[in-house]
């Protein structure tokens, strides 16, 4: 049988979650509630200042590269537009060829 607050919690119905704050992010090393706790970017915990520095290099390296790759990817973008053929109408509309006589 069920006991009353057990009931009305719905405890034993809901998967347990690890808070964000249990574990590090990088090494995933307990935290421990008495110890100092290194904080990135708002919500994300380490244990020590080395993992957060890691941490903070591994994310500038990703944006580097980020920022070259789409960088090559316009000026190749800007370099293909500049080799196509350059169009003096819209092939889209339509041009009447007859002749047109204004009284």
């Amino acid at each position: 049988m069920r006991s009353g607050a057990s009931y009305y919690t719905g405890w034993e119905e809901e998967e347990w979650q690890p808070h964000f704050l249990d574990s590090c992010s990088l090494c995933n090393r307990p935290l421990s509630h008495n110890s100092d706790i290194f904080m990135y970017r708002g919500n994300t915990p380490f244990c020590s200042q080395e993992c957060r520095q890691e941490q903070i290099e591994i994310d500038e390296a990703d944006e580097r590269i980020s920022k070259i790759s789409s960088s090559k990817r316009s000026s190749s973008k800007t370099a293909r537009q500049n080799t196509e053929p350059k169009k003096e109408f819209d092939s889209k509309k339509s041009v009447r060829t007859s002749t047109v006589s204004v009284a």
